[in-house]
């Protein structure tokens, strides 16, 4: 990471949200415990993981098939004639017995050897990259669909803790009502005022529950209980420099493995030998069939001459692909820098917010409180103290808001925080 990055990092504090207390007794659900649960129940991971051991198996395979290579084979044939009636016998000698075991092995020079070998272990280290950003991609969504249910939830109760404010305060109103302090209209008014907070708390309780049960459809857990969840207190972590991540070596990857392919032309256009041997019983039954037994050996080679150029093409086509992967790398590198800035600008644009909505809140909770006190012996208008209410809420909620946008921030920078 350059020194700019460093200075940046350096600057930015991790936010806290505001801390209300749990109505519920149960254990605060945290998000590593979701995380994991994604992780263990992703199809996709465990198809990669899958794909990484045939990669295994295949290297094995391929070190198998340089060996020799031994087969039983039988083949018996006969023909008879009947009342001068068949197959001519010059011909078809009249019956064949052959059963023997043939051995033959492919010639592979050790540098052909190696680099069909590298082959593999490139697709299995391209497959284990692949796998590592999956992962980010995945911890990215859950972490980020936690985040949504965690700020219902938060929103939820503090909604409902001002909601069972209004119902005290509702009381001592009335009784101020009663004895003509205050209109019948002035109660009434604010009646209507807790009727729709009561509706504001219930519309947050049933969002919370549908972003929660979205939470564990995503992570493949059944759970349909109303449970809390834990802060997930989110902070930034170091960022790799992009050469050292994850997402740069990919294209490293992708470079060695057209470089082993173009090795791979120049071998397939040398020379191929094989040999063979065989061994058992060939006869046509017609001569001392009992001497049949026997040997054999042989060896074939194969030397390509002429192929209208296509070895030369096929260079040029994998020297083609090596400028495309150069472009497209040196792109992504430079949008994964943009995109850092830009989102370290975001969390320090969100950080100063935080800190007037901090004030904004003194100031209404200074002002809520002091209505209160007028309310209490009927010296304040009622609009007035909705009034009030209604700033405190807002305030409360956008820094809730602005809590929650900022953990998005942070998690979106984490998900580059993977090294190779």
């Amino acid at each position: 990471m350059n020194n700019s990055w460093k200075k940046k990092l350096g600057g930015v504090c991790v936010m806290s949200i505001v801390s209300i207390s749990f109505a519920f007794t149960q254990q605060s659900k945290e998000l590593s415990f979701f995380i994991q649960k994604a992780l263990q129940n992703s199809p996709l991971l465990k198809d990669y993981r899958n794909q990484q051991e045939q990669g295994r198996i295949d290297s094995l395979r391929t070190r198998a098939g340089w060996g020799p290579q031994v087969s039983l084979n039988s083949t018996n044939y006969y023909a008879p004639v009947l009342n001068g009636w068949g197959y001519d016998q010059s011909i078809t000698n009249g019956a064949n017995l052959n059963t023997g075991v043939s051995v033959s092995k492919e010639i592979v020079g050790k540098q052909n050897q190696r680099n069909q070998l590298e082959a593999l272990i490139l697709q299995n280290r391209s497959l284990r990259n692949t796998g590592k950003i999956s992962e980010q991609e995945l911890k990215k969504s859950v972490t980020s669909q936690f985040l949504v249910a965690f700020g219902d939830w938060q929103q939820y109760l503090f909604n409902d803790e001002m909601l069972s404010l209004l119902k005290k305060e509702e009381m001592i109103l009335k009784k101020l009502a009663e004895r003509g302090t205050y209109k019948q209209t002035e109660y009434l008014s604010f009646l209507v005022s807790q009727r729709q907070q009561s509706l504001q708390v219930e519309r947050l309780k049933s969002q919370y529950q549908i972003d929660y049960a979205l939470l564990g459809y995503l992570c493949g857990v059944e759970d349909t209980t109303f449970q809390s969840l834990a802060d997930p207190m989110l902070h930034m972590e170091v960022l790799p420099s992009f050469i050292r991540s994850a997402f740069s070596e990919q294209f490293v990857i992708d470079s060695l493995k057209l470089k082993n392919c173009d090795k791979q032309i120049d071998f397939s256009y040398k020379p191929k030998v094989s040999i063979f041997a065989d061994g058992g019983y060939n006869s046509s039954l017609i001569e001392k069939p009992f001497r049949n037994f026997g040997v054999g050996a042989g060896f074939t080679v194969s030397i390509p001459l002429y192929d209208g150029g296509q070895r030369k093409m096929q260079h040029n086509r994998i020297a083609l692909d090596e400028v495309t992967r150069r472009g497209n790398q040196d792109f992504f590198a430079s949008q994964y820098h943009q995109q850092i800035n830009r989102l370290l600008q975001q969390l320090q644009a969100n950080r100063r917010l935080t800190h007037e909505l901090n004030q904004q809140i003194t100031y209404t909770r200074a002002l809520l409180d002091a209505n209160h006190k007028l309310l209490e012996i009927g010296e304040v208008h009622i609009a007035d103290y909705i009034l009030a209410i209604g700033n405190y809420l807002t305030a409360r909620n956008m820094l809730v808001s602005n809590t929650i946008e900022g953990y998005q921030i942070v998690n979106e920078l984490n998900y580059w925080n993977r090294e190779k």
